[in-house]
């Protein structure tokens, strides 16, 4: 499964740039989570809202499954490339049917207070 496609990363791209300006006139700029990507024989969750153009660099909400979600940063190619320990076919997917319902800072504000994102 391509975990992100044409599509997403056009709209992950365009809130990096807006990211980027938000920043620079000091208005705030809080997204929703474009793409949730899991772990389907685990409980790691990353709900991405932005990718640096021209590279896999994402940023969002990261979930290692551990009860301590932080928003930072993620490599895709990283997440792509990870094979899930005794089932050599599968790795990490795209959850097709998502589509959020909060900003990112609302989903972390609900995942620090439960220890896991929900969504």
């Amino acid at each position: 499964m391509q975990l992100i496609t044409k599509q997403i990363r056009k709209q992950l791209e365009d809130n990096y740039i807006e990211t980027q300006a938000a920043e620079t006139s000091e208005r705030n700029f809080d997204p929703r989570p474009v793409v949730k990507l899991f772990n389907p024989v685990g409980s790691q969750t990353w709900l991405i809202t932005e990718i640096e153009p021209g590279t896999n660099n994402a940023f969002g909400l990261c979930d290692m499954g551990m009860g301590s979600p932080e928003l930072g940063y993620v490599s895709i190619d990283e997440l792509a490339a990870l094979k899930l320990p005794g089932w050599p076919n599968m790795g990490i997917e795209r959850d097709i049917h998502f589509e959020a319902d909060l900003t990112i800072s609302e989903y972390a504000d609900q995942a620090r207070e439960t220890g896991s994102i929900a969504a």
